[in-house]
């Protein structure tokens, strides 16, 4: 079984001096790849490093994370888009609108993400969707900019059904299934059953959301296969499945030419 885990931030000094022994680990445990959006200016340099390290292991996204607009975005973003013609990236990510901590910047943060979604569209990249307490502000802008355009993930998906139904309608968008789902007063295995396995992906979100038992801890790239088995047991499927099903999905939603399909 050879598991991608499609949001991963391990470039982080969260992870300082470990990244590289985390990757052997991560290896070992039978994961085959890493997705690694960028968050803003600060991270890009972490993260080209790390993915030069461990090519054909990581694959970078490039992307400014809607907390970290402020009054100084026109420049950051600005920043971001001149090394989209750098290197290669699998995504634009990770992008957004979060509401849950501060609604100061939503005009802001609007106009950042429908720009980056322009980004992906000119480019054909997959987009890595946060949204936190901001579903119908996301839903507005990407039909805004040109749903049938776009094709992505939203990360970390924590709605509920109706927001649920809303992705649904967007056949190229998948969603994103991390360590929430194993915490006990979580509802999202009940909400995913109203959608195929097809439409998933397994993530991290590391070091963010550590799944049960490590809940509380930081987050690792190992500790996906938690989430993997709690997938499984939701849809009533083998691990072998879950793990091939959303392999096939990411690789297939990223691009990723240079891994088996199966």
């Amino acid at each position: 079984m050879k598991l991608i885990d499609t949001h991963n931030h391990l470039y982080l000094e969260d992870f300082d001096p470990e990244q590289d022994q985390l990757v052997s680990i991560a290896k070992e445990s039978g994961i085959d790849a890493l997705l690694l959006p960028n968050v803003d200016t600060t991270t890009i340099e972490r993260m080209h490093d790390l993915c030069d390290r461990h090519p054909d292991f990581t694959y970078p996204m490039m992307g400014l994370h809607p907390t970290s607009v402020n009054e100084h975005y026109a420049g950051d973003l600005k920043a971001i888009e001149a090394w989209l013609g750098k290197r290669a990236y699998y995504g634009i990510g990770e992008i957004g609108i979060d509401l849950y901590w501060d609604k100061t910047h939503l005009k802001e943060q609007k106009e950042v993400f429908e720009e980056q979604l322009k980004w992906s569209i000119d480019l054909n990249l997959p987009v890595a969707i946060h949204t936190r307490e901001a579903y119908p502000e996301v839903f507005d802008s990407l039909y805004k900019v040109g749903a049938g355009k776009l094709f992505g993930v939203f990360h970390s998906f924590t709605g509920n059904e109706a927001d649920l139904n809303e992705i649904n309608k967007l056949e190229n968008f998948k969603i994103g299934i991390n360590g929430v789902i194993t915490f006990k007063n979580s509802r999202l295995s009940e909400t995913i059953r109203q959608t195929d396995i097809n439409k998933i992906v397994l993530e991290t979100d590391a070091p963010y959301l550590a799944p049960v038992p490590y809940r509380g801890k930081r987050n690792e790239p190992a500790y996906i296969w938690k989430t993997a088995e709690k997938v499984a047991s939701t849809y009533g499927l083998t691990l072998e499945k879950v793990v091939e099903t959303t392999r096939v999905n990411a690789l297939k939603l990223f691009k990723i030419e240079n891994k088996p399909i199966s």
